[in-house]
């Protein structure tokens, strides 16, 4: 049975870019090299040939798991986002107690995290802190470098 993941529009485009990828360039290119290796003779010995078969199984996997994903992505409706409360595809602005420093980060869907763009998975422990919280709510959150204590500051869309 197969599991419901969630995406953005963006992630989602992302996927069926990366398929489109596979399969009208990777796919014709690994063709050719089994073709160009079945030219050379005789395939029992045929290193090439052997590699470039190999690496078509790999591609075909490839392509297969994330038709797979595709099929069972439900987008998130942003224009349905609560900003009352910190919830998957909020941007939230924090502050850390400790320091005074503050942060702000988009709560996404696990694959879509990237720390570079300020985006953190919903499964990371410092979403899950700051998950339901509201506007001036303090969220304790153990993490593996110790406690710490976050002031939400904001919640945006």
């Amino acid at each position: 049975m197969s599991k419901l993941k969630y995406y953005t529009e963006e992630g989602l485009q992302k996927l069926k870019d990366e398929l489109n990828n596979f399969q009208d360039i990777e796919r014709p290119s690994i063709s050719r090299q089994i073709a160009e290796a079945r030219d050379k003779g005789d395939l029992s010995e045929n290193a090439e040939y052997d590699a470039a078969k190999e690496a078509q199984g790999m591609l075909e996997l490839r392509i297969s798991k994330l038709q797979e994903l595709i099929r069972n992505v439900r987008l998130i409706d942003e224009s349905k986002i609560d900003t009352s409360k910190v919830l998957i595809l909020s941007i939230v602005k924090i502050k850390n107690l400790a320091n005074d420093a503050i942060m702000t980060y988009m709560i996404v869907p696990e694959k879509e995290a990237n720390l570079k763009e300020k985006k953190i998975s919903v499964n990371s422990p410092i979403s899950k802190g700051l998950l339901g919280k509201t506007v001036g709510e303090i969220a304790e959150i153990s993490v593996p470098a110790g406690n710490f204590k976050f002031e939400i500051i904001e919640i945006s869309r």
